[in-house]
């Protein structure tokens, strides 16, 4: 049996992988005849990037997209039995995917999204302070960078709070959001990030 754990566990850490893999943005802007959002605007395949080069419908479809496939993938790994760490493991793998997705390691989004998507499944609660705190964040700013880092680092507090068996892994999940936000801290200190 503990054979078998591991196997299927191992299994759903790959799937979960993969799925962060789907590149929802470049998906959804071809369907639409909206250019590659990965040669257009900051260069980055995720649904603020796409409102800048296409239109507000196409950017609901990617943040839907990018949550759905985050939540799907820890989701799918709920189903076959795992639980603690194993399933935040694959929320990790998830997230993975979508920075580093296999189809081109430099081709990855930011990852807030399908970080919001495997919260709603690993506490509802948590993904609800994510988005009570993006929306407040970006009311206040414009700018959704600001937003995002911030929820980023506010995310290992919340996982304390509700999640303390995940609060390791849903802080490495925000270290990598962060840096994956590199440019835009940059753009920040010389005071060149754009408002939405």
């Amino acid at each position: 049996m503990p054979g078998n754990l591991t196997s299927i566990g191992a299994l759903m850490i790959g799937l979960a992988y993969l799925l962060g893999s789907i590149p929802t943005a470049v998906l959804v802007c071809n369907s639409m005849g909206i250019a590659d959002p990965r040669q257009q605007g900051s260069g980055n395949p995720g649904a603020t990037n796409v409102l800048r080069i296409g239109n507000k419908t196409a950017a609901a479809l990617t943040l839907l997209g990018d949550i759905g496939k985050g939540a799907v993938a820890v989701a799918l790994a709920y189903l076959a039995g795992l639980a603690g760490s194993a399933l935040g493991l694959c929320a990790l793998a998830a997230v993975l995917g979508h920075l580093y997705p296999i189809h081109g390691v430099a081709q990855g989004g930011k990852g807030v999204s399908t970080t919001l998507g495997v919260s709603l499944v690993l506490s509802p609660i948590l993904a609800l302070c994510q988005a009570l705190s993006w929306i407040t964040l970006f009311a206040l700013t414009r700018i959704s960078s600001v937003a995002s880092l911030i929820t980023a680092l506010l995310t290992p507090l919340y996982a304390w709070l509700l999640l303390p068996e995940l609060v390791g892994i849903l802080t490495l999940i925000a270290l990598l959001l962060v840096a994956r936000h590199a440019r835009n801290i940059r753009n920040l200190l010389h005071h060149d990030e754009p408002k939405l």
